[in-house]
């Protein structure tokens, strides 16, 4: 298999409501503009690969109502129902697997569906649908574990929100930009115990899209590529009493593998920067710990110790991150387009000076149940 590079990226600010746009308004405007981005037209698409989901558009066969708006007609076009992150996996595969260009669009509108109903589909429908359990509940058990365990404070993971919240300032396209406080963070409305307001991310609407090529056609582009450097995808077991949920096992083994193919062996030192999808205060530094930068347990204090700061040994998420936007299915899409922006030296107000590695991150399922790991950089 021959190298692949992210050629082309576009996403839409993001916003509680666009009640002026359906989805393929949004879908149409990131087509466009990746395409723009990549200085391609449509014509140099040989591939489609849309990210949605029936439960979320409330439709079925959700992908049907984008693929004329992402310029679908008369390709090979198909649909990944999960994050987007995992649409351009599938994505990436169509390259390596022979076509020359794949284009990844994901979209999602929050603002026209009840996010607790639909996440509660993710859940057994003979015994923990009834209990009412979705995303936000199942989260705080999982922070419950993962603090009790570790000893790990509220404060500690309020700094986080702090954090990701200030880091949105600099980006044009975060929904909920915010200065804020730890104790603005503790005073703020408890949802789950013992998450509150501002440790949840918000409800939003957007979208994003990614254009993957192969070597030939990512040389020939006006535009530096982004090069994939290592990439892998893991998933754990259905049931939450089944897993360790203070033990994120498929990130580690994701991470692994996407490190091998790298050719990375600390992470701590050898990325410059990474976009980690935390819908949630508390899993920034779960993940991290998944993903290799500290032993388990550590995760907490990274922030405190101005290791994931902007100007840290290792900052984290300086787009703000999902707390800042949260847009599912898009969500892991618009770190990848983050991670890129960054090897690109293109993040405006949130570059990283001299980023050329970053790492992109995204999950399916509650409490992360699969996760998928990107590594990107800026020479192939």
């Amino acid at each position: 298999m021959g190298k692949a590079a992210i050629v082309g990226v576009a996403q839409t600010k993001y916003e509680r409501r666009k009640k002026d746009q359906i989805f393929a308004d949004l879908v149409f405007d990131v087509t466009r503009e990746a395409l723009a981005d990549a200085g391609m037209t449509i014509d140099d698409i040989e591939s489609v690969v849309t990210v949605s989901n029936d439960f979320f558009d409330g439709r079925t066969i959700s992908g049907m109502a984008v693929g004329d708006a992402c310029g679908g007609q008369d390709k090979n076009i198909s649909t990944v129902s999960g994050d987007g992150t995992f649409g351009a996996f599938y994505g990436l595969m169509r390259v390596l697997s022979g076509f020359r260009t794949t284009l990844v669009v994901a979209h999602y509108k929050g603002s026209e569906g009840s996010v607790p109903v639909t996440t509660n589909g993710m859940f057994d429908p003979l015994f923990h649908r009834l209990l009412g359990v979705d995303a936000v509940s199942s989260a705080a058990l999982q922070a419950n574990v993962y603090m009790n365990r570790h000893g790990v404070t509220e404060e500690e993971i309020a700094a986080v929100s702090v954090k990701n919240h200030g880091n949105a300032l600099n980006n044009p396209y975060a929904q909920v930009p915010l200065r804020i406080t730890v104790a603005d963070v503790m005073a703020s409305r408890k949802i789950a115990d013992p998450l509150k307001l501002l440790d949840c991310c918000p409800v939003s609407d957007g979208a994003a899209a990614v254009i993957i090529a192969d070597e030939e056609t990512a040389k020939r582009g006006g535009r530096r590529p982004a090069w994939v450097k290592g990439v892998a995808h893991c998933c754990e077991d259905y049931l939450l009493g089944d897993r360790d949920l203070a033990d994120p096992a498929a990130l580690r083994a994701a991470a692994a593998k996407a490190y091998a193919m790298a050719g990375i062996e600390d992470p701590l030192s050898e990325i410059d920067v990474m976009e980690v999808l935390e819908p949630f205060s508390y899993m920034e530094p779960l993940w991290l710990e998944g993903l290799g930068v500290c032993r388990p347990g550590e995760g907490a204090s990274l922030v405190e110790r101005g290791v994931t700061t902007m100007d840290g040994r290792l900052p984290v998420n300086p787009s703000g991150g999902a707390l800042s936007a949260n847009p599912i299915l898009v969500a892991g899409l618009a770190r990848l387009v983050e991670a890129v922006l960054q090897v690109r030296g293109e993040a405006g107000a949130r570059q990283i000076k001299g980023a050329k590695t970053a790492l992109a991150h995204g999950f399916n399922g509650p409490c992360g149940q699969s996760h998928c790991v990107w590594i990107v950089g800026a020479e192939g």
